[in-house]
């Protein structure tokens, strides 16, 4: 790949990433539970979503779920449905013991870094629009005539690197601000209803938005 084209591919990572959506939402929720830190193994289990999106495109399944009108929808629905019931659940979670300033961290529940990774897995992972996005965003930067397996490498590999940068310096980053809400019952079930209205409103995309 050359050094003109991999800067087009940086430049297009870049504004994908940036733009918000229900990793975006997954990552700042994290952050806000668990600390900016442990928010890393949600966008760990995120990339793995990605990976599988690029291996499903290179493997022509992308191309069967984008002309499949039964599949994609079965998709798009089960995703919707996801993001749905994490956003009811994290609307009913129980507010925790209200700690003054730094005991609130420590006495906060710890939520399994493999739990985490799983749902970020799954919050990217059940989104057909993500595959179809890939289907036309990965050709672009493929060349017929060079061995395809670097290529699709150094497009794994870019996207991940953009997407963990943009995921943790600058969406948990900005979560960090808001920090102080969690250390009483009121600021978590707003917080709590915030996020979960979120992930609710992007479910209703996913699933209304055609």
């Amino acid at each position: 790949m050359s050094s003109a084209l991999w800067g087009a591919l940086l430049a297009a990572c870049i504004v994908i990433s940036l733009t918000p959506g229900a990793g975006a939402i997954n990552t700042m929720s994290n952050a806000l539970t668990q600390g900016w830190r442990r928010s890393i193994w949600g966008i760990i289990g995120q990339q793995l979503a990605l990976v599988i999106h690029v291996i499903i495109v290179a493997a022509g399944v992308g191309l069967i779920v984008s002309q499949s009108e039964v599949l994609f929808n079965a998709i798009r629905y089960a995703g919707a449905a996801y993001l749905v019931y994490l956003g009811i659940r994290l609307i009913l979670t129980r507010p925790t013991f209200a700690a003054p300033e730094e005991e609130a961290l420590a006495e906060a529940p710890k939520e399994g870094r493999w739990s985490m990774i799983r749902r970020g897995l799954w919050v990217n992972l059940l989104n057909p629009k993500a595959i179809v996005f890939f289907l036309a965003f990965i050709p672009q930067f493929v060349r017929l005539d060079q061995p395809q397996l670097p290529q699709y490498l150094v497009i794994i590999a870019t996207t991940i690197v953009v997407d963990v940068i943009v995921m943790w310096c600058f969406f948990a980053a900005a979560a960090r601000p808001f920090r102080h809400l969690t250390r009483s019952p009121r600021g978590q079930r707003m917080l709590n209803t915030i996020f979960g209205c979120l992930f609710i409103a992007v479910a209703a995309l996913l699933a209304l938005v055609h």
